[in-house]
């Protein structure tokens, strides 16, 4: 298959850039990369890809993407941290078009594999309102309370690729994503997730010298958080099995935010001032990932701990820290 044509949908972003170097280095020659953003502004970029800048909510942008495509992965959509999704529910909204233009684009290519990249966001809102949460398993994504906005466009674009599947014969594949983390993603801007965001935080004190940090919520709210190689190898395995349902793809290491900046301050040596910002978007209580079926059908199970991999996330983004305040200087 390493002579297939595969189109990576949203592959400027974190997770797709991953995915095209983890791809190169299998072996791949026939790679196309899509994003909405310009070239100087995608995480990863590799001059012996097709590389593409394409609004891919476009129907026809969606044609242009997938022509003579084998195998498809549409990681591409307008998102970012809970900051983000709860403050722009319209433009997550609008990532329908994405999956639903690229559906229609898979079949009439004749597509032969379909990925499709959802959320743990999809879940029922009540399942998640204590911390001790109990971990999610993948039927209780009904009867549906997703995440306004985003977690309604994810579920409902799973719904459009189980009919694309069952009425077409596109050969759909949907994994819920919880919480992928690693180097090479957003730090900044405001669409950064809580692994990023905490350790720029942490960044920022040690640098600055002022040791505070602000937490959003009161810190005991608790997530899963995925490294990207595990992500990345789960992503593949799923594509290739012949799983028909959505399933987690995620880790099932429970931490709370608190622990998430404890682990954060221990990797950096330093102890900081907290203040907690209760009006800050904070998301869910509890969410987890139940990890029964994936271990059943694959034998996946996430290989770096928490703690490594926040470590090669700090370093990468101290990097660019230091960088970004060496050229400003």
């Amino acid at each position: 298959m390493n002579s297939a044509k595969v189109v990576i949908c949203g592959g400027g972003g974190f997770i797709g850039g991953h995915l095209a170097a983890d791809l190169r280095a299998q072996g791949y020659k026939n790679l196309r990369s899509i994003d909405i953003k310009p070239f100087d502004q995608w995480y990863q970029l590799f001059g012996d890809v097709e590389n593409l800048q394409l609004d891919l909510q476009r129907r026809q942008a969606c044609e242009e993407a997938l022509k003579e495509a084998q195998i498809v992965y549409n990681l591409a959509a307008d998102m970012g941290g809970m900051g983000f999704i709860e403050n722009n529910r319209a433009l997550c909204m609008l990532s329908v078009l994405i999956n639903t233009h690229l559906l229609m684009a898979a079949r009439q290519a004749g597509v032969q594999r379909f990925f499709y990249a959802s959320s743990a966001c999809v879940y029922n809102a009540d399942k998640q309102r204590d911390p001790n949460v109990t971990a999610l398993k993948e039927q209780d994504a009904y009867p549906a309370m997703p995440e306004d906005g985003y977690g309604w466009e994810k579920l409902f674009s799973e719904r459009m690729c189980r009919h694309f599947r069952e009425d077409f014969g596109v050969q759909t594949r949907v994994a819920r994503y919880h919480n992928v983390y690693g180097p090479h993603g957003t730090w900044d801007g405001g669409r950064e997730k809580a692994p990023a965001a905490i350790c720029r935080k942490v960044i920022q004190a040690k640098l600055s010298g002022k040791h505070e940090i602000e937490i959003w919520g009161d810190g005991n709210q608790t997530r899963s958080f995925m490294y990207i190689d595990d992500c990345l190898r789960g992503t593949k395995a799923i594509l290739a099995s012949d799983i028909l349902e959505p399933i987690n793809l995620g880790s099932n290491e429970l931490v709370s935010v608190n622990q998430l900046v404890d682990i954060v301050e221990d990797i950096a040596s330093i102890r900081l001032k907290r203040s907690y910002n209760l009006k800050a978007p904070k998301g869910v209580n509890g969410r987890n990932s139940d990890n029964t079926l994936i271990q059943k059908y694959l034998g996946w199970q996430p290989g770096t701990r928490l703690r490594a991999g926040l470590e090669r996330t700090y370093q990468w983004i101290y990097d660019q820290m230091r960088s970004n305040a060496k050229s400003k200087g």
